[in-house]
């Protein structure tokens, strides 16, 4: 049985590239209270589990025609297993998934950046053994096809960020694609609703109900606080706050640093922030790093505490920092244990890391 994105039957003919699925450890435990229902259990997929197809319509495409791609996982293992969905397609793209190349140049990914919560229940696709779902999505609303040349296609959930925090999530990647595409200009993926402008050069957009506006004021607040905090921490004496989070204490390091949170503060003091709560994903928010400065908060965000770790006001500080106009960060690592890590393995990324800047901001608990 084959199921597109959108949920019609789709059966592509044309060049297709068999990949697996590389490895895995156990996943992130789910939520207390959120068991799978019987029937419905899967362990956590491992090498060798998963066979996946990728799929196109032809290998030379016109401006005209979408960069329609086909992904087909098959379970071929003899028992059922279970996959993150956020990193297939199963709902859209919602995470870079794709390497994608022009010429051997990268083609830029314009699509969302998460602050992912703890998997819950439904956040994971069961496959039964021999099972094979297929999800079709368009490429063109999500990376820059703007260049005429010849692309280079390969599926790769894990190409993109080390997945430090994502423990056993399992990693699928493919080979190649080659496909000549004639160059067409990007469109926004998305387009915005009516906004209600409040205080603080602060709008909000379908915040009502259990998600009001005046929560999304105070958490702005917080988050201004929070910035101002790092900032004046910054121009004083470091410590280990610094370290912890971002490595070394030297000259270029600590340069990069108080670039990002004077850039994080003018953007909270000086820009027209506009924060969307319409979003129904289980994480906590997300954005898109191209178009400043409208921040996504998502399930998670209405139920995490004010201020502290993985709070409201740092979830906007974690999101501000991801836009290109801002500090430009990715999400390299989640969580407090992998971003410590970080700064040991690959301090560069650290830097670079859109958690790690909430977590200095947070300061929880305290350090000097």
């Amino acid at each position: 049985m084959s199921f597109s994105s959108g949920g019609r039957l789709n059966w592509w003919m044309g060049a297709v590239v068999s990949v697996s699925l590389l490895g895995a450890c156990g996943a992130p435990e789910e939520r207390a209270g959120e068991v799978p229902t019987e029937g419905e259990s899967a362990r956590d997929a491992v090498a060798g589990d998963v066979a996946v197809k990728l799929s196109v319509p032809r290998s030379s495409l016109a401006a005209r025609e979408s960069v329609s791609v086909t992904v087909t996982l098959t379970n071929v293992a003899k028992d059922t297993v279970r996959l993150l969905k956020w990193h297939t397609p199963t709902d859209g793209l919602k995470e870079d998934l794709f390497a994608v190349t022009v010429d051997g140049a990268k083609a830029e990914y314009n699509g969302r950046h998460y602050k992912w919560a703890t998997p819950v229940t439904t956040d994971f696709l069961r496959l039964a053994a021999g099972e094979s779902v297929s999800y079709t999505v368009d490429l063109g609303t999500i990376y820059d096809f703007s260049k005429t040349g010849s692309y280079s296609i390969r599926y790769d959930s894990d190409g993109h960020h080390s997945d430090v925090g994502h423990e056993g999530v399992s990693q699928l990647r493919s080979d190649s694609v080659e496909l000549f595409i004639e160059g067409r200009e990007f469109q926004a993926p998305v387009a915005w609703g009516t906004d209600s402008v409040s205080a603080q050069a602060l709008s909000t957009s379908s915040c009502t109900g259990s998600r009001p506006a005046s929560t999304v004021s105070t958490a702005f607040s917080t988050a201004q606080s929070m910035t101002n905090n790092s900032v004046n921490y910054l121009n004083g004496t470091i410590g280990p706050r610094f370290t912890t989070w971002f490595g070394p204490n030297n000259a270029s390091n600590l340069s990069t640093i108080k670039a990002h949170y004077a850039a994080i503060k003018s953007a909270f003091d000086t820009r027209n922030v506009i924060v969307d709560c319409a979003c129904s994903d289980s994480a906590y928010a997300y954005v898109y790093k191209n178009q400043p400065y409208r921040i996504y908060v998502c399930n998670a965000f209405w139920s995490a505490p004010m201020s502290g770790t993985d709070s409201k006001g740092g979830t906007l500080v974690h999101e501000m920092s991801h836009f290109t106009a801002v500090s430009d960060t990715d999400d390299w690592a989640y969580g407090q244990s992998a971003c410590r890590s970080l700064t040991s393995s690959n301090s560069a990324r650290a830097r670079d890391n859109a958690d790690s800047h909430e977590y200095f901001a947070e300061n929880t608990p305290a350090q000097q």
